[in-house]
């Protein structure tokens, strides 16, 4: 059976590789095609339930380190300060707020979730994915302003919210009574102790491959590796200390992008590249585990939940937040809503079903729905509502204090063109 499932798996990759441009043209994205590959699985009787779900935690970790890291190392943040008051609006004001909004509703919706569970979902879907709406971020229709502060918000959250995901986990194992739950408390101390691993480990690791660079003692065809394994060792040695390695994985990413000098991104490559695999993996996963879960306890509130937190709960915190950063209505509107939930949101629910157990079965389910729900709202909506917003911006005339170079967006198992050729619009814009 296992063997069966591998072989399917792995024809489904290669099949991927083959029919990507053609789907994607469909609108159909490597989130929806291998979410629906997993559930597939799961109704044939081939994978059962959660049964799998231990055999499957070091990949899900994997996936967090390597996305925590990319993320954070490859926003420039020295070329960030143009527009650092919007940034700062999104990440200081908007955040927070979505996470209290999701908190809230989650435990006016379920008061049987306590205040742990229901912190859990309000933080794990207030990050965003960008990848679930690559042409958002792609289309050079779209101001560049707009399409920066909308992959700079998605790079920042997720290692953001990571901490609040934990400490919620934390307090839900100790208040289920689990054994070895280590308890809110402890949690905040570990999150502490991995910052300053990770970020030492990211500095020094981004210094030493500049300097092997400059001194020739380190070859080009193996720094992508070499980054690779910084990402990890960052991660076991917080681990190894007593501290939370996703929160080093995060500040090791940032502490690198700034050391590493002007090749980081090149460098950063290879990292991508297998985050994007293991990453088509997990959506498998999540197809395969936590979607039959969701199905199990699939009320109406839940479906309402849902609803609200890719509405209501994030583009309310997106508007309040950027009252007075000089964007129109429109431009509000449609940063709000290119607020996907993606990868770091399955993957918290992952590593909740894993931490909990039965325990964390509805919350997994409230999170696994919503994520359902804006993998096709958005992956389905990116495209017109791109061009849409695109001419309406056009229309308005030049954009205000020029065009800037915006960072590709994450591949994360999609169309690898639209990751490369966004490299090149930003220079062919300043003309």
């Amino acid at each position: 059976m296992e063997l069966t499932v591998l072989v399917l798996v792995t024809a489904v990759l290669f099949a991927w590789a083959l029919v990507s441009a053609r789907l994607q043209q469909a609108d159909l994205t490597a989130p929806i095609v291998f979410t629906a590959v997993g559930a597939a699985l799961a109704w044939s009787g081939l994978v059962h339930g959660p049964s799998p779900l231990r055999t499957i935690t070091p990949l899900v970790e994997v996936t967090l380190v390597w996305v925590l890291f990319s993320d954070a190392a490859r926003l420039p943040l020295q070329q960030l300060r143009r527009d650092v008051g919007r940034y700062v609006r999104l990440l200081g004001v908007g955040l927070p707020l979505t996470i209290l909004f999701g908190w809230a509703l989650a435990a006016w919706f379920f008061p049987q979730f306590g205040l742990w569970l229901a912190l859990l979902v309000g933080a794990a879907l207030a990050p965003t994915d960008a990848a679930l709406g690559i042409p958002v971020v792609t289309n050079p229709a779209v101001p560049s302003r707009i399409r920066q502060l909308i992959t700079v918000e998605s790079g920042l959250n997720d290692g953001i919210a990571t901490p609040v995901v934990m400490l919620a986990i934390a307090g839900a194992a100790a208040a289920a009574g689990l054994e070895s739950a280590p308890g809110p408390g402890s949690a905040a101390v570990e999150l502490l102790i991995g910052a300053g691993v990770g970020a030492a480990a990211g500095a020094a690791g981004g210094w030493l491959l500049q300097l092997g660079r400059r001194r020739g003692t380190a070859t080009e065809d193996f720094a992508g590796i070499g980054v690779l394994a910084l990402s990890l060792l960052a991660y076991t040695a917080a681990l190894a200390v007593g501290g939370n390695g996703f929160v080093a994985a995060f500040c090791a990413g940032l502490a690198f992008g700034t050391c590493a000098g002007e090749r980081a991104p090149a460098e950063l490559a290879f990292v991508e590249q297998m985050s994007g695999l293991v990453s088509l993996l997990v959506w498998l996963a999540f197809g395969a585990i936590t979607v039959p879960i969701m199905l199990a306890h699939a009320l109406p509130l839940t479906i309402a939940y849902a609803v609200l937190s890719l509405t209501v709960v994030r583009m309310l915190p997106v508007a309040l937040a950027l009252i007075g950063a000089g964007l129109d209505r429109a431009t509000v509107l449609f940063v709000g809503w290119f607020g996907p939930r993606g990868l770091a949101s399955l993957v918290f629910a992952l590593l909740a079903l894993e931490a909990l157990g039965s325990v964390s079965d509805q919350a997994v389910a409230v999170i696994s729905a919503t994520v359902l729900l804006s993998v096709l709202a958005h992956g389905f909506s990116a495209a017109p509502l791109a061009a849409r917003y695109g001419r309406a911006a056009a229309a308005a005339g030049p954009e205000p204090g020029g065009p800037v170079p915006v960072t590709p967006a994450p591949a994360r198992g999609l169309s690898l063109k639209h990751t490369l050729s966004s490299r090149f619009r930003p220079k062919r814009a300043r003309h």
